[in-house]
């Protein structure tokens, strides 16, 4: 998430990005981890655990900076509303997939954000995007479909009940990435005029109260392990919102980026010692593949911020 314009300019210390975002990924993955445990749970029930309990971190983060006063104050709520509203869609299409696929695969299948990041700034904002990065955007969503292939394969099968879990699993997941796509566009235009910690409580707020109209669809009644660990995720998920917000001050987004993708080899490691998932051929190879198709894109996006910035800066005052 980038920063606003308007938030105090910290002197850049990349060396401590890259630390605290790669800490922040790290947490994010135990929290996954967490609402894996818990077992299956409704998804509305999860966001909400996930969105109330990350307000207290949040919280804290703001008396931290002496802006908790003013954090909810915004001239446009009806974009933070908007913006929640997508991010509840992507929250609970992402928790009804972590609960029916091993925790590599619906973390690697979450590397399709980014591809479709790229695209609906082409449909939806008109950005121009050349030959490049639509390569790079193909190539990437061929090793989705090998990750997910395995398991949408599975419908063709039998018919076992796992089997179409599991494909309904990968379905639910690429579709919260695409709505984690739409927010982030979303959040793009909310970060011109708005200050990050506004955009963070709004949205945990927001996604609170939007998870608690799911309740007549069915909440389960939770064990105190369950209630436990699904309290733990919210936290867990605050905590790494803050370092994640926190780590874009001191370092440029191209820079803190491609940490992002120490997650699947994190998902691998706490998949096979906690759940005892072992990674397939298709998940590795996939994987491996869409990493390579998104850093290639966030090198492209930098190439370019480089090169608008050198033309600004050709143009004399009064030319432009």
């Amino acid at each position: 998430m980038a920063v606003a314009a308007t938030e105090i300019d910290i002197e850049p210390k990349p060396l401590v990005g890259i630390a605290l975002k790669i800490v922040s990924v790290a947490i994010f993955v135990i929290m996954s981890a967490l609402i894996k445990a818990a077992g299956m749970v409704p998804a509305g029930q999860i966001v909400f655990f996930r969105s109330f309990f990350a307000i207290f971190p949040i919280l804290v983060m703001l008396v931290w900076q002496r802006e908790l006063a003013t954090a909810f104050r915004t001239r446009h709520p009806v974009g933070h509303v908007m913006r929640g509203l997508v991010g509840v869609a992507s929250m609970g299409l992402g928790f009804f997939g972590l609960t029916r696929l091993p925790l590599p695969d619906a973390v690697t299948l979450n590397y399709a954000q980014p591809l479709l990041v790229v695209v609906f700034s082409a449909i939806f904002m008109g950005e121009i995007v050349r030959i490049y990065r639509w390569s790079a955007v193909v190539i990437g969503f061929a090793g989705v479909v090998i990750i997910a292939w395995p398991n949408l394969t599975l419908l063709a099968g039998n018919g076992a009940e796992l089997g179409a879990e599991q494909a309904l699993g990968v379905i639910a997941t690429l579709l919260g990435a695409a709505a984690s796509a739409v927010a982030m566009l979303l959040v793009r235009r909310l970060v011109l005029t708005e200050k990050t910690s506004t955009i963070v409580l709004w949205f945990s707020v927001t996604a609170t109260v939007v998870s608690l109209l799911t309740i007549p669809f069915g909440w389960a009644w939770l064990t105190a392990w369950q209630f436990l660990a699904l309290a733990a995720a919210g936290i867990c998920g605050g905590i790494a919102q803050v370092l994640m917000t926190q780590c874009y001050r001191h370092a440029e987004l191209s820079t803190i980026a491609p940490f992002e993708y120490t997650s699947m080899l994190l998902a691998i490691m706490v998949g096979y010692f906690a759940f005892g998932d072992i990674p397939t051929l298709y998940t590795l190879v996939g994987g491996l593949i869409v990493v390579g198709a998104g850093l290639f894109i966030i090198w492209r996006e930098r190439q370019l911020g480089l090169k608008r910035v050198a033309a600004r800066r050709f143009v004399r005052p009064g030319q432009g």
